[in-house]
């Protein structure tokens, strides 16, 4: 399986080559704040993404950075620990196949909207959704 996807100025392009993990929507605050929403992203193995064009790093936490373009501003990708990046679903080409699996930090998510829907949803942080590769 080989996906693509982009900034929206097209400056930072990315190539997955390999599986990608079920898309899961976080609700957390510093999601929410960096995206003006909840950030819906998929993941693959590191070793598996091929990044062309210059990514912005921002050390959002002690232990996880966030990447976008300089240029137009596009979130692009979350990067903590573990073995996977996570790529932000709405910058994908096309439609690689993956779908919404669930939601996390859904405690902290905006008083403006409701979760619907039948996936799992948890209060916070679930290692069970968030490394979940097919």
């Amino acid at each position: 399986m080989t996906a693509a996807g982009s900034c929206l100025c097209g400056a930072v392009r990315y190539r997955v080559t390999g599986p990608l993990r079920p898309v899961i929507a976080c609700h957390c605050t510093q999601c929410r704040k960096t995206s003006g929403h909840h950030v819906a992203a998929t993941s693959a193995p590191r070793g598996s993404v091929e990044i062309d064009g210059a990514v912005t790093w921002y050390a959002s936490s002690e232990t996880a950075r966030r990447g976008f373009c300089g240029v137009c501003g596009s979130n692009l990708f979350w990067d903590g620990p573990g073995s996977h990046l996570s790529i932000f679903a709405g910058t994908l080409d096309g439609d690689p196949g993956v779908r919404l699996a669930g939601h996390i930090f859904c405690a902290d998510k905006g008083a403006y909207y409701e979760i619907e829907g039948d996936v799992p949803k948890a209060d916070g942080e679930d290692p069970a959704l968030t490394t979940m590769v097919r």
